[in-house]
C-alpha cells in the first residue's frame, strides 16, 4: 500500500540492486526490487534514504537510482485507443492474477520452488496508485506510463532515445568510470 502523499522521484534500475539499513556497506538488507517507484528522502554523499511505493525505506547507492520527471505529462487532446488506460490496467490484473495464482498454489504444497520460479519467471508489474494520479509499469512497451483516469501517456522508458526516422544517428552518451573502462 502507498503511503498517501507519496509521489516517485526515481525507480529502482532494471536489475534491482542491494539495499542496507543504514549508510554501512556491511549491514545489508533485502534488495530492492526492479522498477519499483520510490522518492528520494535524504541524500549523504553517494547514499540516498529512499522511501518505496510498497512502504518499505532503505540506503541505497544513489548514483544508481533512474530519475523520473518531476511532473506527469498533461493530458490533452482527445482520448485515443493508444492513450487509454483501460488495455493496460487488464494486463496488470492479468499478471497479478498470474503471480496470485503461483504463489496459492506454492503454499498448497501443490507447486515445487523451480516450478514456481518457472511459472514467474517474466511477470513484471508495477502499480502506484495516488487519488486520480496513477503510474502503471508497461512491461511490454518496456515504460512506466502516466494516467490521469481517462488519459495514459509514457512517463519514463527502459529504453534510451531514438533517432527519428531519416535522421542521422549519434552515438549516445556514455558513462565511463574513472579509469576508462
Amino acid at each position: 500500500m502507498t503511503t498517501p502523499g507519496f509521489r516517485p522521484t526515481h525507480v529502482v534500475p532494471q536489475d534491482g540492486m542491494p539495499a542496507w539499513e543504514v549508510p554501512d556497506p556491511t549491514r545489508p538488507t533485502v534488495p530492492l526490487d526492479a522498477l519499483l517507484p520510490v522518492q528520494l528522502a535524504e541524500r549523504r554523499g553517494d547514499w540516498a534514504y529512499v522511501l518505496c511505493a510498497n512502504g518499505w525505506s532503505a540506503w541505497v547507492d544513489g548514483r544508481r537510482l533512474v530519475a523520473v520527471p518531476q511532473d506527469p505529462p498533461l493530458a490533452d487532446g482527445p482520448l485515443t485507443r493508444a492513450a487509454d488506460p483501460r488495455p493496460l490496467l487488464a494486463r496488470a490484473e492479468q499478471a497479478l492474477a498470474r503471480y496470485r495464482a503461483a504463489v496459492e498454489e506454492l503454499a498448497a504444497g501443490g507447486l515445487a520452488g523451480e516450478a514456481f520460479r518457472g511459472r514467474t519467471r517474466g511477470l513484471r508489474l508495477g502499480v502506484v496508485v495516488d487519488g486520480e494520479s496513477m503510474w502503471l509499469y508497461d512491461a511490454e512497451q518496456g515504460r512506466w506510463a502516466y494516467a490521469d483516469g481517462a488519459r495514459l501517456s509514457t512517463y519514463a522508458t527502459d529504453d534510451g532515445p531514438r533517432a527519428a526516422a531519416g535522421e542521422a544517428g549519434h552515438a549516445p552518451t556514455q558513462v565511463v568510470s574513472p579509469d576508462g573502462a
